[in-house]
């Protein structure tokens, strides 16, 4: 057994084993919701910071790393094209509708899809997925929280109604650590500092840890009762998720770029399955909020389940001989 393939079993211990844990935990009472909150800030203030630090100093710097940024915004605005203009107006109920979109255009590309890519790529893939995923973030508050709000105001008809939630806070906080975190690693890249073996083997272990710390939350607040309600309702976001932005991302990442590491990356962030910020922005702005579990929950287990040993054991062979 290869390296990549020992690591495939970090599917079962670091991304099905948390959320398991998470929603037993929430099942049988064991932990707080306090509990969880203070480990979903340790996780971004603290590990997640070491972990974009230490991927970003290992980065190889080239004008390939340009395009990410704009790959960190198609990941949300293609696919928030394609419902808007298809599935989203069966949705009459604006609250509805509003919803829909949010997990329709938020992807897990910066946790899930960030060790997946480890898995198959190690720290590098992992890198390149944090560089999508922070302007991924950048997009998400910028326009997707006034687009959520946009749609909860005209459902409600109060177009007058003050954002709930200061997106200078959002912006300038210390959950934004992770982001200084890059730019130093970045820096220290770009002088061509050379990372000591001791970097790495922290990473190694780190990453583990921010597995179970990242996905042990999400499995604490997933309500399987009231999402399964809209399941085939968002059944056509599978669809777009799973088949047509990867085939995007296929043929443009074959086009741009030469190295292997790179174009397997992307297309793994292009088949990210929905995001828990979409749960978020639909509970701060008071939309379906179920709509967006359900995608979740349903897109995040046909990812673990399918699509990435798919990818793992036949696809990345085709596409990257």
């Amino acid at each position: 057994m290869d390296e990549a393939q020992l690591r495939f079993l970090f599917v079962f211990t670091d991304l099905i084993a948390p959320l398991v844990a998470g929603y037993l935990c929430y099942r049988y009472q064991v932990i707080t919701q306090d509990f969880c909150n203070k480990l979903i800030k340790i996780n971004i203030r603290l590990v997640v910071s070491i972990l974009s630090f230490l991927s970003f100093w290992t980065l190889k710097i080239s004008t390939d790393l340009l395009w990410l940024p704009l790959f960190g915004f198609l990941a949300c605005i293609i696919p928030g094209l394609i419902a808007k203009y298809t599935f989203a107006s069966s949705y009459k109920n604006l609250n509805d509708r509003g919803a829909y979109m949010m997990a329709s255009m938020l992807s897990n590309i910066g946790t899930l899809s960030g060790l997946c890519a480890f898995i198959v790529y190690g720290i590098q893939g992992f890198a390149y997925l944090q560089i999508v995923a922070m302007f991924q973030t950048l997009f998400t508050l910028s326009v997707c929280f006034p687009l959520a709000n946009y749609y909860h105001s005209k459902a409600s008809r109060r177009h007058h109604q003050k954002n709930q939630i200061s997106i200078r806070k959002l912006l300038f906080n210390l959950n934004q650590l992770p982001v200084l975190a890059m730019i130093i690693g970045f820096c220290l890249a770009l002088k061509n500092i050379p990372t000591p073996q001791i970097g790495y083997d922290i990473f190694n272990y780190l990453v583990h840890i921010g597995a179970w710390a990242g996905l042990f939350p999400v499995g604490y607040i997933t309500r399987f009762d009231k999402a399964k309600y809209f399941l085939r309702k968002t059944s056509d976001i599978i669809v777009v998720k799973f088949v047509v932005l990867p085939l995007i991302a296929y043929f443009v990442v074959i086009y741009l770029f030469n190295d292997p590491i790179l174009i397997g990356s992307m297309i793994i962030a292009f088949s990210a399955p929905t995001a828990i910020n979409a749960v978020l922005a639909c509970s701060i702005y008071k939309l379906n909020v179920n709509i967006a579990i359900s995608s979740f929950l349903s897109t995040t287990i046909i990812f673990l389940l399918i699509i990435f040993p798919l990818y793992f054991f036949v696809i990345k062979d085709l596409i990257i001989p």
